[in-house]
């Protein structure tokens, strides 16, 4: 086969031929600068903000000007540009005053686009230049913050707001010595104290045989002993470690007696939307051990890529692990999303890259030392768009059986993610065929790793309507099968794919739709091979929502509420926070506050733990991941440990302060809160912190940003203010900066 395109090119290298490399332009790299303001309301009410790109550098031969950003509506103000949508999320400037480049070049595109500043994340997150043969050039792209460019105030919590905050949550004393995440259960002291050597505490067996997951610690004798399941053993040794050290310690004589209240206790990490690597993904399960979780729910599979290597199936990672520039024979890779430079071959590109077998082997013994299990999801029959492109390659090489969509099918539809081609057909063999050998695929590896696959998460989520209204093969499905609507469609794919699961001794787990107000006849059938159902939309009023109607019906329910539990979800309002907000905004106490009693009534003996989800959208690089786990992961280990009432907003707040030391000693980023500013009189002003101990706080009265020569404000010291008309303060807590707060003074 003639190999003289660069998609043809990305598909020789995909599959491992020898010197391969990127073919980007060795030109000095440009720069894009982006940033934004907002615009008054228009005589309808309707809002508008001028979206401005600034490149510069060596633009000759280059054609367009390709970034990344969540849909909206847009348009090109200068007639001698033109905009184009390539995919939803991924659009392309045009211009004719690219050819009158020089080498040393700067051209403004201004767009105007619908709606209003709200949050970093709906800006631009990527941007790279095209050239005429299609070819790519990577950029230097950088942003505005959001907090400086004009208009932008309008979402941000004030000064005043999170002064008040901070003096709510701010620890009045230190944490106890046995004060942890998650708390233990029932700490009883038994006076005088021992020097332990931790790195010598001693295991002992239960008297109790049968006991699970319940465990008890004594320190007494100058000795530490864990009387605990062996199962439980490795994970309560790195939660030991954690939080009172490995050498010799003064420990106050004690017996602990403890367990978690909830047997599921996961998160959701995605590596679909932006690919991370094992080695963090590994870190993160040792982050969930020391806190107690023991489910990685594990999100391989979905619209935008595939990260699973199937051997059987090659093209699913050949075609649908690599994301690049679109050319109109680029069947060898997908559009570019999110965050990247449009090249496929990019080995430092989060569009690209996926799990080898072996990789998938080495996390699953490392979570099962941990006492975590690996759960992964193969999302079905929606959002499966990645799955769609590559089984298409796989038909053209002339296996038609394979495909997962129907040719010809002219049903019209839009996915949540504003997509028209991501669903799978039920009526084909293609789906389940591809469902069957992706599960011998992981049974395989979980065998190889000495774990056995116990269940696969299919997903079911967010089939849009009108999927399956424009196929001949699902008319036809429904007559013979008396399928009344789509929705029984969807049972009937769910049906089927819990046979194939079943046949193989695999449990099965989805997301709400594949449970929710379903038929007697399809629940008696489903429950009980269901392992687990993830209740996602806001929880609602405690006898209609969805979590107390899906464990009614008798599912085993997990509580993973967008409102308390999406960790994708922005921290706050703030406009420099990055991450999603159309389900509300959440921090390590929104996480904290997901009480499952509270939520449910009725059923609740159904609900079996708690989940929180990474959905990726937002998180370019490990870095900005961890910030958006950390702290919220201590929020949610300490409720799925504990399903009732234990810590106060501030008692909590005293034991992550002392977790901080940790994290930095891991190397873990981690998101830090802003500091309050309070004016005290007319001409003076005072900061505060949520946090105790050794914090800067740094402030202008010029209205510029603080950088680390601002002059330093202390908690509860007045400053004049002067005549300024607004005051800045960041925090710095260790090397990490927070979001800049405001207050207005005039």
């Amino acid at each position: 086969m003639k190999t003289t395109s660069y998609a043809a090119l990305a598909l020789v290298c995909a599959l491992g031929a020898a010197g391969c490399t990127s073919r980007k332009p060795a030109d000095v790299t440009p720069d894009v600068h982006w940033q934004g303001v907002n615009l008054p309301a228009d005589s309808t009410g309707t809002r508008h903000y001028r979206s401005t790109f600034t490149v510069t550098g060596d633009l000759r031969g280059v054609t367009r000007l390709a970034f990344n950003q969540f849909k909206r509506k847009m348009e090109v103000v200068n007639p001698a540009d033109t905009l184009v949508e390539l995919l939803p999320g991924y659009f392309a400037i045009g211009s004719t005053r690219f050819d009158n480049a020089t080498g040393t070049d700067t051209i403004v595109f201004d767009l105007l686009v619908n709606g209003s500043l709200a949050g970093v994340s709906h800006t631009p997150t990527a941007a790279h230049l095209v050239k005429a043969d299609g070819s790519t050039i990577a950029v230097n792209f950088s942003r505005k913050p959001l907090s400086d460019c004009e208009g932008s105030y309008e979402t941000m919590p004030s000064g005043e707001e999170i002064y008040a905050f901070n003096e709510s949550i701010r620890p009045h004393s230190a944490r106890g010595v046995y004060d942890i995440i998650p708390s233990f259960k029932q700490v009883s002291l038994t006076g005088g104290t021992s020097t332990v050597n931790l790195a010598d505490v001693k295991y002992e067996e239960p008297a109790d045989a049968n006991a699970d997951n319940i465990y008890t610690i004594t320190v007494a004798g100058d000795k530490m002993t864990v009387r605990a399941p062996r199962s439980m053993w490795a994970a309560l040794r790195a939660r030991i470690a954690h939080n009172f050290g490995n050498g010799t310690v003064e420990l106050p004589d004690v017996i602990i007696n403890d367990g978690p209240s909830m047997p599921y206790r996961g998160i959701m990490v995605d590596i679909v939307r932006n690919y991370r690597t094992p080695e963090e993904i590994n870190r993160i399960v040792d982050l969930m051990a020391v806190y107690g979780l023991n489910k990685l729910h594990f999100h391989v599979a979905d619209d935008e890529g595939w990260r699973m290597e199937i051997p059987a199936l090659p093209e699913l990672t050949e075609a649908s692990s690599r994301r690049g520039y679109p050319l109109t024979d680029a069947d060898s890779y997908l559009p570019q999303m999110y965050f990247g430079d449009g090249d496929p071959l990019s080995s430092s590109n989060s569009g690209n890259g996926y799990f080898s077998v072996e990789d998938y082997i080495a996390l699953v013994r490392h979570a099962n030392e941990l006492g975590i299990e690996v759960i992964p999801e193969i999302e079905s029959p929606g959002h499966a768009r990645a799955a769609v492109h590559a089984m298409n390659i796989r038909a053209a090489a002339g296996h038609p059986e394979w495909l997962l969509r129907e040719p010809g099918d002219t049903s019209v539809y839009t996915s949540a993610q504003a997509l028209h081609d991501n669903v799978m057909n039920p009526a084909l063999e293609g789906p389940y065929m591809l469902i069957d050998s992706v599960a011998d695929a992981l049974a395989d590896m979980h065998k190889r790793a000495g774990v056995p696959l116990r269940v696969i998460h299919i997903g079911g989520d967010e089939v849009p309507s009108g999927a399956w209204s424009g196929s001949n093969a699902v008319r036809e499905l429904m007559a013979r099968e008396n399928l009344a609507n789509e929705s029984e469609v969807h049972d009937y794919f769910v049906r089927r794919v819990n046979d194939i699961l079943a046949r193989k001794g695999i449990k099965m787990s989805g997301w709400q739709e594949i449970a929710l107000d379903r038929p007697g006849e399809f629940n008696e059938e489903v429950i009980p091979n269901t392992y687990s159902v993830n209740c996602w939309t806001q929880h609602g009023g405690c006898e209609d929502n969805v979590l107390s109607r899906v464990a009614r019906a008798g599912f085993p329910a997990v509580l993973s509420n967008v409102d308390y539990l999406y960790f994708d979800q922005a921290y706050s309002p703030h406009p420099d926070e990055p991450g999603l907000s159309w389900g509300g905004y959440t921090d390590e106490f929104t996480a904290l506050h997901a009480y499952p009693a509270r939520l449910c009534g009725k059923g609740l003996e159904n609900v079996i733990g708690l989940s929180a989800q990474l959905f990726a959208e937002t998180f370019g690089t490990d870095a900005d991941l961890e910030r958006m786990l950390v702290p919220k992961i201590l929020g949610l280990a300490e409720r799925a440990w504990n399903s009732d009432s234990t810590y106060t907003d501030r008692a909590f707040n005293a034991v992550l302060t002392d977790e901080i030391p940790k994290w930095e000693a891991a190397g873990f980023a981690y998101h830090v809160r802003q500091p309050g500013i309070h004016r005290v009189d007319p001409t003076h002003f005072t900061v505060n912190s949520p946090y105790a101990g050794n914090v800067v706080i740094r402030y202008t009265l010029d209205g510029t940003r603080p950088d680390e020569n601002s002059p330093v404000a202390k908690p509860g010291e007045p400053v004049a203010f002067g005549d300024a008309s607004q005051i800045k303060a960041i925090l710095w807590l260790n090397s990490h900066p927070s979001h800049v707060t405001i207050l207005k003074l005039k």
